[in-house]
C-alpha cells in the first residue's frame, strides 16, 4: 500500500520513492478495472494511463484543503484511465443504444408499477427473450464501462470537497443534492444488487471474488452489475450524461 506520508516532488522531478510507494495504487485501480473489460484491453494500457493521472496528482494536490493525497490520486488515476479508455471506445453504437433503451425501459416500468422492474417485464416490454436480455447486459458490462460517471458523477464532483475555496453556494447545492439522491437510489436496489454494487465499489472486490461470496458465477455477477447501474441511470435521469 503506498505510504501515508506524501512529499510533493521537487524542481519538476518525481523520486523513486514516488513512483516505488504509489505504483501500487496504479496497479490496484488497473487490475480492478480490467476485471469488468474485454480481453483486448491490456492493462499496461491502463497503468500507463493511471501514472500519467499519478503526476497530474502530484503536481496540483494542495494539502491544505483536507483531502489525503491518496484519496485525491486514486480520483485522478481512475479518471486518467477512464478517458484512456473514452479514447478508445471499442463499443458499438448500437450497444450504446441498447443500454439507453434498457434505462428507458426500467423508468417506464418502475414508473407505472411503483416497484423494482422484473426481467421477464423488461423482456417483455423490448419484445425480446430473457437471453436476449441478457446478453445485451453482457454486452454492456464488457463493452463500455459502466461506472457512477455514467450518471453524471463528474471528475469535478467527486474531488468537489477539496476545492471548497473554488466553488459557489449552487455548486455545494448541487453535490449534495446529487450524493443524496444516489444514496436514494442506491438503498432502493433490489437486495442482490445493492449488494453487488457495494462490493464492487465499496470493498473493491473483483466479479470473480463477489461471485464467490454470493455463491454465483462470475457472469451472472456481470449481468447483476449491469442491471443495477442501468437501473441506477434510469432512477437518476436528470443526473445521466447520455454522449
Amino acid at each position: 500500500m503506498p505510504s501515508k506520508s506524501y512529499k510533493k516532488f521537487k524542481d519538476g522531478e518525481i523520486s523513486n520513492d514516488f513512483i516505488k510507494n504509489y505504483a501500487p495504487l496504479v496497479k490496484r485501480i488497473a487490475y480492478h478495472l480490467m476485471a469488468r473489460l474485454p480481453a483486448s484491453v491490456i492493462v499496461d494500457d491502463l497503468i500507463q494511463a493511471g501514472m500519467v493521472g499519478l503526476l497530474e496528482a502530484s503536481r496540483n494536490y494542495k494539502a491544505e484543503l483536507g483531502a489525503s493525497f491518496e484519496t485525491y490520486a486514486g480520483i485522478r488515476i481512475r479518471g486518467s484511465m477512464l478517458d484512456e479508455l473514452r479514447r478508445n471506445d471499442w463499443a458499438p453504437k448500437s450497444v450504446h443504444r441498447k443500454t439507453r433503451e434498457l434505462a428507458q425501459v426500467v423508468r417506464k416500468i418502475e414508473g407505472e408499477t411503483g416497484r423494482d422492474a422484473r426481467d421477464d417485464e423488461i423482456a417483455k416490454e423490448l419484445n425480446i427473450t430473457l437471453d436476449e436480455y441478457y446478453k445485451i447486459l453482457q454486452d454492456a458490462n464488457t463493452a463500455k464501462m459502466f461506472g457512477f460517471e455514467d450518471l453524471g458523477v463528474t471528475e469535478e464532483v467527486l474531488d468537489a470537497e477539496i476545492r471548497e475555496g473554488t466553488r459557489s453556494p449552487l455548486d455545494k447545492i448541487q453535490d449534495e443534492r446529487f450524493k443524496e439522491k444516489l444514496k436514494e437510489a442506491i438503498v432502493g436496489l433490489p437486495e442482490r444488487e445493492k449488494m453487488v454494487v457495494t462490493l464492487y465499489y465499496d470493498s473493491e472486490l473483483n466479479l470473480r471474488e463477489i461471485g464467490s461470496v454470493l455463491g454465483v458465477s462470475e457472469s451472472r455477477i456481470s449481468q447483476l452489475l449491469s442491471q443495477a447501474m442501468i437501473r441506477l441511470r434510469a432512477r437518476m435521469k436528470e443526473w445521466v450524461i447520455d454522449s
